[in-house]
C-alpha cells in the first residue's frame, strides 16, 4: 500500500499533480482509501465490475448491499440519476455534502451493476470532500466508496483507521486528516412518491424537511434486500457489546458519556470517552467512530452508552448505536 498526505488547507497539492497516480491507478480498477468530510471511503471505479468486486471481498462486504457513486458535481450526477424538481431543490441546497439520493436509474449510465445490487435505482452523493471530487474528475469514473473498513465494524475516520482494518488490502491511501463530520451520510430515497428518509447522516432530517416541505418517511431496516447502505440491522460494531441508555456503568464496563454529568458511578468504568461535554451534538458525531474505537481497545466486554437526544444529528448518533447494539449474526 502506498500512503500519500494531502493538506487540504493548501492546494499544493492540486497544482503539483501528486494525486494523478492514484488517480490513474483508480482508471486501472484499483482500490483507494480516500477521505471525505463523514468517513473514509474505499474507492473504485465504478463503472468496473471487477474493481467494485473488490470492494466486496475487502470489505467481506455481502454484494447485496448497494453502494454509493460519488461524482464531482451535479452535472455529472445527471449522466446516471434522474432528478426531479425535489432532487433538483436538494442538491442545490445541500451538495456539495452529507446528502446521498437515491434515484431511478438514468438509462445509458455505465454504473456497473453491481454498485446497484440490481436495483433499478442508484445512490449518487457530490461528496464536500475535494480530493474525492478531485479523483472523480480527474479519473472521468464516478467512484463507488462505503466505508474503508471491515463489514460491520466501525466506520473509520482518520487514515489510520483504514490501515488497521484494510492496509494489506488496497492499493493507495490518502490521509487528509480526521473527517470533520464523523458519520456518514444522510441517505433519501426520491424514488417513490414519497420522500423516504433510508439512513440518518451527517445532514439532519430537519434540514431535507425545510427544503422539501413534507415530512420524510422513514424505511425499515432490511438485511435481506436493503435499498441502500448502512441499512442492515446489525453494523457499525466494537467487538464489545454495546448497552444503550445507560445510567449507571456496571463493573468492567467502558463508558461512552455524553454531556457535562456522568453517572455517579462512573468511577467503575475500565475506561471512558466523552462524546461531547458541552452536550453539542455536531462534536458528538465528528466523535462517535473515535469514541467507539478507543473504547473497544480498552478490553472491555462491553461499552454502556449514556442517553444521547434524538433530535438534529443525534438521530443519526443513535442510528449507528442501534445498529453496534444489535444482535449479531
Amino acid at each position: 500500500m502506498q500512503r500519500w498526505s494531502v493538506d487540504l488547507k493548501s492546494t499544493a497539492w492540486r497544482t503539483s499533480g501528486l494525486l494523478a497516480p492514484v488517480a490513474e491507478a483508480l482508471r486501472a480498477g484499483a482500490l483507494v482509501g480516500v477521505p471525505t468530510e463523514t468517513v473514509y471511503g474505499l474507492a473504485a471505479d465504478a463503472t468496473n465490475g471487477q474493481a467494485c468486486a473488490g470492494i466486496y471481498a475487502a470489505k467481506g462486504r455481502p454484494s447485496f448491499n448497494p453502494l454509493i457513486s460519488h461524482v464531482e458535481s451535479l452535472a455529472a450526477a445527471e449522466r446516471h440519476g434522474v432528478f426531479d424538481a425535489r432532487a433538483r431543490a436538494l442538491a442545490a441546497a445541500f451538495w456539495p455534502g452529507p446528502l446521498t439520493l437515491v434515484l431511478p436509474r438514468q438509462q445509458g449510465s455505465a454504473i456497473s451493476d453491481l454498485v446497484t445490487a440490481g436495483l433499478d435505482t442508484l445512490a449518487l452523493r457530490v461528496p464536500n470532500a475535494p480530493v474525492m471530487r478531485w479523483l472523480a474528475e480527474a479519473s472521468g469514473r464516478p467512484l463507488a466508496a462505503p466505508s474503508a473498513n471491515l463489514s460491520g465494524r466501525i466506520s473509520p475516520t482518520t487514515a489510520d483507521d483504514v490501515a488497521a482494518d484494510l492496509g494489506d488490502r488496497i492499493q493507495h491511501l490518502i490521509d487528509a486528516g480526521p473527517c470533520a463530520i464523523g458519520v456518514e451520510s444522510t441517505i433519501v430515497s426520491l424514488a417513490g412518491q414519497r420522500p423516504t428518509l433510508l439512513r440518518p447522516g451527517g445532514l439532519s432530517r430537519e434540514a431535507i424537511v425545510a427544503v422539501l416541505g413534507e415530512d420524510l418517511m422513514t424505511a425499515d431496516s432490511d438485511d435481506a434486500a436493503p435499498l441502500a447502505p448502512g441499512m442492515l440491522t446489525s453494523h457499525y460494531a466494537p467487538g464489545a457489546t454495546v448497552r444503550l441508555e445507560a445510567r449507571g456503568v456496571l463493573p468492567g464496563e467502558a463508558l461512552l458519556g455524553f454531556g457535562p454529568v456522568p453517572p455517579a458511578d462512573a468511577g467503575l468504568a475500565v475506561a471512558c470517552f466523552n462524546l461531547s461535554e458541552s452536550g453539542d451534538l455536531a462534536e458528538a458525531a465528528a466523535n462517535l467512530f473515535t469514541g467507539l474505537r478507543r473504547l473497544d481497545r480498552s478490553g472491555a466486554a462491553c461499552i454502556c452508552v449514556q442517553p444521547i437526544p434524538a433530535h438534529g444529528l443525534g438521530e443519526a448518533i443513535n442510528d449507528r448505536l442501534r445498529r453496534a447494539a444489535a444482535p449479531r449474526g
